[in-house]
């Protein structure tokens, strides 16, 4: 079966078609007619000589292939005619992606750096400001200005949980936004605090993971339906779990963000990944499986536990250590030693969530050029928690990779 040369349509529409793998038994085609969102089509009118098995193509004004179409459904059983395929071509009009979202994003003082970053990787998201007071004795007197102004938008709000002090103040914005009649509300919450009280180890433990996915479960439903929940690495896996009907939390990653910073390195080739624990391991290791990878593990000797490797080789590697987070570094160091003593040629570490408590980001020293066991090459955290990033900006092995860029791509979902 042959084609006929390319086709020029009459329309300023243009439109791509390919026939490659058209292939028929017989000189009655089916009539078929493909509804699409656009306003213009073409159609495609497609003889096919029994004998020699030609085919040829012609173009037919969109007018007449409805037309045709509704006569093909009217006769029964179709006419030996020949058939026509009704397909959409692209309107000088449209584009090759929906239009961008228009987003108003609050946010906290501590989030402000990040919230700029965000607006700035997109011309759809608008900044807005609360003013944040307090009255004499300590509670917050709290402001929306313009609260009318944005009716029927799609709002999001830019949280740090960064100490139960601020999360109160910042609960009631999250809980009265959703009640200024706008027609989406999203809750961008980098880092979960409690992460890591996700479980009863004894009788009378509380799990507060658990308590503050139930508190957000039950913020107010905007116009639109269920509040959205963006949030990065959450610390245990389970965690996704503990969120009600009422909202829908999307778990994002910052791994992405650290395969790309590792491709820069001039060394991308000697990359390996270690693991300080099973667990970093279940969480991570999909995203890394193209790595050579070395699994840590703690054993206890006698009244101490010491990190031993449990599987992989370090040796001649710039090794770097993931995990989801960081609060004393403790492991951490201890990894870092064990890699050292095993011949790794450089030794860097990765987390998403640079808590940091007490400054302890001060046990951390810089290799000063290739020396792993006297400290790390870089040290990589997001910028998930802003206290820990006024910190540690410009010094020495750390350095941030922003999440503004998958923040933004987040509130366009």
């Amino acid at each position: 079966m042959a084609a006929k040369p390319p086709l020029q349509s009459s329309s300023s529409s243009a439109a791509a078609f390919s026939l490659k793998n058209l292939s028929y038994k017989c000189p009655k085609l089916p009539s078929l007619l493909f509804k699409t969102k656009s306003h213009t089509s073409i159609t495609i009118r497609i003889r096919c000589d029994a004998r020699d098995q030609n085919l040829s193509v012609r173009f037919v004004p969109a007018a007449a292939a409805t037309n045709h179409h509704l006569r093909s459904m009217q006769n029964s059983p179709p006419s030996p005619s020949p058939s026509s395929i009704s397909i959409p071509a692209a309107s000088s009009s449209s584009s090759d992606s929906s239009p961008s979202k228009k987003v108003s994003l609050f946010y906290c003082a501590e989030t402000k750096p990040l919230a700029q970053r965000i607006a700035a990787e997109s011309d759809s998201i608008e900044l807005r400001a609360i003013t944040w007071r307090t009255f004499d004795d300590g509670f917050p007197n709290l402001f929306i200005p313009n609260a009318h102004g944005i009716r029927g938008q799609h709002v999001a709000f830019l949280a740090s949980f960064s100490s139960p002090k601020v999360i109160f103040e910042q609960l009631s914005i999250i809980y009265a936004l959703p009640k200024l009649f706008i027609s989406s509300f999203t809750l961008v919450l980098p880092f979960f605090p409690t992460g890591t009280s996700e479980r009863m180890e004894d009788e009378g433990d509380v799990a507060t993971a658990f308590t503050l996915a139930r508190i957000l479960s039950n913020v107010p439903t905007p116009r639109g339906g269920p509040t959205s929940l963006v949030t990065f690495d959450i610390h245990a896996l389970q965690e996704r779990f503990y969120f009600g009907d009422n909202i829908l939390p999307c778990f994002e990653s910052g791994i992405p963000l650290l395969k790309n910073r590792l491709q820069e390195l001039p060394d991308s080739d000697k990359i390996a990944i270690a693991f300080p624990d099973d667990g970093a391991w279940k969480r991570f290791h999909n995203q890394l499986q193209h790595f050579p990878m070395i699994i840590c593990a703690k054993v206890r000797e006698g009244d101490q536990r010491i990190v031993r490797i449990k599987e992989g080789d370090p040796r001649g590697r710039h090794v770097v250590i993931v995990d989801d987070l960081v609060q004393s570094g403790g492991t951490l160091i201890e990894c870092q030693k064990i890699l050292a003593n095993h011949g790794a040629a450089k030794i860097s570490a990765y987390v998403t969530h640079g808590i940091f408590p007490n400054r302890s980001w001060e046990r951390f020293e810089f290799d000063n050029g290739g020396h792993p066991g006297a400290g790390l090459t870089y040290f990589w955290i997001t910028d998930s928690c802003p206290l820990t990033v006024k910190e540690v900006m410009k010094k020495p092995p750390f350095e941030v990779l922003s999440l503004a860029g998958s923040i933004a791509a987040a509130l366009q979902i």
